[in-house]
């Protein structure tokens, strides 16, 4: 009996141990700043309380670059909802040009409170306005339960002809990008 206490200490010391890991990797991988800069639709820089800069590309969205059809709309309405703003970045890693890939949360819009919660994901207003696509080849970088909140999300946007809904066929900027 004392062997079977013994053991279950020992995997509650396992656990309690994962999850102290888990949450020093999870507070590893965030960045809190303010939004100093918006490039385009869909890429932030992000100062840092240590005064680093984080250029920051949304992860799971591609926007319409700026000379294509609906990017400056795209620019200016990300850039409404985060300039100047303090944000929290959960960041997943690097893509090729160096950027930081990251789900960018910040405050409603509407929040009144002293210190309102960063709770509004970026890229998914993005997407909901009608002003990005769920960028779905990278799908698998994302958790299960943000693909398929973007996915619903475009879905909702182009039955209701929301952006770039609103013309019969918009050039995806990943085609657009190969074209130009």
């Amino acid at each position: 009996m004392k062997q079977l206490l013994n053991i279950g200490r020992m995997r509650l010391a396992v656990a309690a141990w994962l999850l102290l890991a888990a949450c020093a990797v999870q507070a590893a991988s965030s960045v809190h700043g303010k939004v100093v800069g918006v490039a385009d639709g869909d890429t932030v820089t992000v100062l840092s309380a240590k005064n680093k800069r984080y250029k920051i590309r949304l992860q799971g969205v591609d926007a319409p670059e700026l000379r294509q059809a609906f990017g400056r709309q795209s620019k200016k309405a990300l850039s409404d909802l985060v300039f100047g703003q303090p944000v929290r970045v959960q960041l997943q890693g690097k893509d090729r040009y160096g950027r930081w890939l990251g789900k960018v949360l910040v405050a409603e819009p509407g929040c009144r409170a002293a210190h309102c919660p960063l709770t509004l994901d970026a890229g998914h207003a993005q997407i909901t306005r009608g002003l990005a696509w769920w960028y779905r080849a990278y799908a698998k970088e994302q958790s299960v339960v943000d693909a398929a909140t973007y996915a619903h999300a475009e879905k909702q946007a182009r039955a209701y002809r929301l952006g770039l809904w609103q013309t019969k066929k918009p050039t995806p900027p990943w085609v657009w990008r190969r074209k130009h």
